[in-house]
């Protein structure tokens, strides 16, 4: 089985568990790569986070089930997780528009959250140039803010996030503690969860840390770096990076800190070099699925029996 069927897989998974427990570790080993990679890859390819598509489509399956069935709110609410009708019913009006119990009446219009599926776009974009290096550890010392990770209003945060620290000084202030180990402020991002992120700005320092600020240490690890050209087209090559290299790379994210370094240059250059480090491991090969899971278990979740 290869790397798009075993993802596939997974969706088959979250979708026979929607009304049960949806357990990480299951998906992940489904797809045969780390829980760490698998919500990075995720939120980038999907350009929203596993747990805000799980709720979705949840929501879903609730309005078809009360507008088809006799089933109470409580019942539903119940039924996909939530531990009120009080909170069902705020989670389903903010999707929806209308009310569970107003769902249940005949012509009322409601979303329907589609299933996911992975597939291999032919699509003309060229190579990604790459290089693997390996790098010993660094501290970090600059700025933090936790952002929602949806692979959306993560990339209209952080942008403002360097505009702001341009504009109060903190660029400069970071840049003034740098040792020059690796050139200049940087971006970086660490303990993602299904929903968060952190995110950032940083130079590699010796200093003590300032009241205002935060330290970050990088083990020694392998790297794999992409350079980038133009400021414009660093999100399109991260969502190139987990939908079309790690797929076939035989590599995994390690689960460690990731980096954009980026150039002395103008800024707004067509041609101005930013990198994008991020950190790996030997992965398994693709097609390991039945050494995860024996016989029986690839039966039950390809029944939709398979509990989280």
């Amino acid at each position: 089985m290869n790397w798009i069927e075993q993802l596939n897989q997974s969706m088959e998974y979250i979708e026979s568990n929607l009304d049960k427990t949806i357990d990480m570790h299951t998906i992940s080993r489904i797809a045969g790569c780390s829980p760490y990679h698998y919500q990075r890859m995720f939120s980038l390819v999907a350009e929203i986070t596993l747990g805000e598509y799980i709720r979705k489509r949840r929501l879903t399956m609730a309005a078809y089930e009360l507008q088809d069935s006799g089933v109470s709110v409580i019942e539903t609410a119940l039924k996909y997780g939530y531990e009120s009708p009080t909170a069902f019913t705020r989670a389903f009006s903010k999707f929806h528009g209308v009310t569970p119990r107003q769902a249940k009446n005949a012509g009322v219009s409601l979303k329907a959250y589609p299933k996911l599926s992975f597939e291999i776009a032919v699509n003309g974009r060229g190579e990604l140039n790459y290089r693997i290096e390996k790098k010993q550890g660094f501290r970090f010392v600059g700025i933090k803010e936790t952002v929602y990770n949806d692979g959306v209003n993560n990339f209209i945060r952080v942008p403002r996030m360097w505009q702001e620290a341009r504009e109060n000084g903190m660029i400069e202030d970071i840049f003034k503690l740098s040792d020059g180990r690796l050139w200049g402020v940087m971006g970086a991002l660490a303990n993602y969860t299904q929903d968060t992120v952190d995110y950032y700005i940083v130079a590699t320092s010796d200093e003590a840390v300032p009241d205002d600020m935060v330290e970050l240490y990088v083990e020694e690890g392998l790297w794999v770096i992409f350079p980038c050209h133009g400021r414009k087209n660093i999100q399109p090559v991260w969502k190139r990076i987990y939908g079309e290299w790690f797929p076939g790379s035989g590599y995994e994210h390690s689960g460690g800190v990731e980096v954009e370094w980026y150039s002395d240059g103008d800024l707004d250059a067509d041609d101005y070099l930013t990198e994008i480090w991020i950190p790996i491991k030997e992965g398994k090969k693709h097609g390991t699925f039945q050494s995860d899971f024996d016989k029986e278990e690839r039966a039950e979740l390809s029944a939709g029996q398979g509990s989280g």
